[in-house]
């Protein structure tokens, strides 16, 4: 047996890919220049719940923060298809909405963790490393 070189093991663990789901643009860059996690690799950022599928599928995030109004797709019916594409997928709502029924219905269909905004960049690297420990 060959001696284990930890270091060696601990970089080539593969970086946590995020996938940043949000209509609002001005809110997808503040969640990209804000997250200060080492190993989170934002892998794609969409507008809609249609785009989000489609990057979902192209880019197989471990991760997602996901709004909960947006045109095309709303956030509760796409958490519900990305959980069945990827049933261990972490999802973190990001959300305006503040009401309790909503809250539970995004954890009923999947969702792992809510953050409501507005949210400072503490409250958000928070919810996201709460996430990954998960991972």
């Amino acid at each position: 047996m060959g001696v284990v070189n930890h270091r060696a093991v601990q970089n080539a663990r593969r970086a946590i890919r995020l996938l940043i789901v949000d209509d609002s643009n001005l809110i997808r860059r503040r969640i990209e220049r804000s997250q200060q996690i080492d190993d989170l690799e934002v892998v794609g950022s969409a507008a809609n719940g249609v785009e989000a599928l489609e990057m979902f599928r192209e880019t197989d995030p471990d991760l997602v923060t996901m709004d909960l109004t947006m045109p095309r797709m709303d956030g509760i019916e796409c958490i519900e298809n990305l959980v069945r594409l990827k049933p261990d997928v972490r999802i973190l709502v990001i959300s305006a909405l503040a009401d309790k029924a909503t809250a539970i219905d995004a954890m009923e269909k999947g969702a792992n963790g809510f953050l409501n905004k507005p949210f400072t960049d503490r409250q958000l690297n928070d919810a996201i490393a709460e996430l990954i420990r998960a991972v």
